[in-house]
């Protein structure tokens, strides 16, 4: 017999690993802008939060990858969408 799906998002069914996926593609967006902080004059804001916004973005499109997300239960388990079976 088959298991009954559950409906509900990965993001509601484990909140707290949802945040911690954001925090750490936040961090790394933010970790990119590490070499325009040392350059304290003539930074200019919106490139700056551009490219934290996009790196971001990108993590997090890389996480949502079903090949990382195994990888991930495998290796860092913690930072999976879900716990492993």
């Amino acid at each position: 017999m088959q298991q009954p799906i559950d409906p509900a998002p990965t993001q509601t069914r484990h909140p707290w690993r949802a945040t911690i996926r954001t925090v750490v593609a936040g961090t790394v967006g933010a970790l990119s802008l590490l070499p325009e902080v040392a350059l304290t004059a003539g930074v200019d804001t919106v490139p700056a939060v551009a490219q934290a916004v996009v790196v971001a973005g990108a993590v997090t499109r890389v996480l949502a990858l079903p090949a990382v997300d195994a990888w991930m239960r495998q290796y860092v388990p913690w930072l999976a969408t879900a716990p492993a079976a």
